[in-house]
């Protein structure tokens, strides 16, 4: 049965930031790594290779630490380190909010689409990410307008939640804050830690991949997609059934809480 013939079983989309809304990680945070390096006289380079090994790292301080603890073990004798890495991951996020506001970093296929479709059909938006909430407002306003972090009923970012994804803290801080069930919700997610985090807080999650995250393991995923698809560019169906859609819509959306046992009758 339709949603059009009930309520809508999806009272909310739960967006992760990097690599699903736009592809922020190969050519935005990790340009802007490694300008902060340069900055602070290091000489250090994250090339691709070496940044999607690092990805696996939740947290952009995280990272940089475990970099450090893997490939030059005897920076981390700095004094007030922890200080130290704050300071260098702050530097990073400078750059990265400047490559924004060039206009460098456009969003992914469907991700315009289908957000202002959510806002006109009422139903609830979220972020639920570990960047920094200025790279989550920089990237939203360079894309979609000044105005539109506004239109996200909930944004949670960086630093409010203990443990980084693949814990599912993030996730259930944003479902609080929602004051909805997960039952009601989708995730949309681009990696397995991500997906790890949003399926550990039971939610249901669409996964569109990119060059990074497309070998990884995507299992438990309501469907693993190319991307969100346009209608005149459709996504590609790597794992799932869409039901012969080729874009992601609120149809799509509640067709999927079907095919997972969310109508009942």
């Amino acid at each position: 049965m339709s949603y059009k013939d009930r309520d809508n079983p999806v009272r909310a989309v739960l967006f992760d930031v990097d690599g699903t809304l736009a592809d922020t990680e190969r050519d935005g945070h990790r340009l802007a790594f490694n300008a902060a390096f340069k900055e602070l006289g290091l000489d250090w380079e994250w090339d691709v290779e070496l940044y999607g090994e690092l990805l696996a790292i939740t947290g952009g301080k995280e990272r940089i630490r475990h970099y450090m603890e893997k490939y030059v073990p005897a920076e981390l004798n700095r004094a007030e380190l922890d200080n130290w890495i704050a300071g260098l991951h702050k530097a990073k996020t400078r750059h990265y909010v400047a490559l924004l506001e060039r206009g460098e970093t456009p969003l992914r296929p469907g991700v315009a689409r289908l957000i202002r479709q959510l806002r006109e059909a009422k139903i609830k938006i979220a972020i639920a990410t570990t960047t920094t909430p200025e790279n989550v407002t920089s990237l939203l306003k360079s894309t979609l307008g000044e105005d539109s972090p506004g239109w996200f009923d909930v944004i949670g970012a960086g630093d409010i939640v203990p443990g980084k994804k693949p814990e599912p803290d993030i996730y259930h801080w944003v479902l609080e804050q929602l004051g909805l069930p997960a039952e009601q919700c989708i995730a949309v997610e681009d990696s397995e830690n991500g997906l790890r985090a949003s399926l550990a807080a039971g939610l249901d999650t669409v996964v569109t991949v990119n060059e990074y995250t497309r070998p990884q393991d995507f299992t438990g995923a309501a469907v693993v997609l190319s991307d969100l698809g346009e209608p005149t560019r459709p996504f590609i169906v790597f794992e799932g059934d869409t039901g012969g859609g080729g874009w992601v819509d609120i149809e799509l959306l509640a067709r999927l809480k079907a095919q997972r046992g969310i109508f009942t009758d």
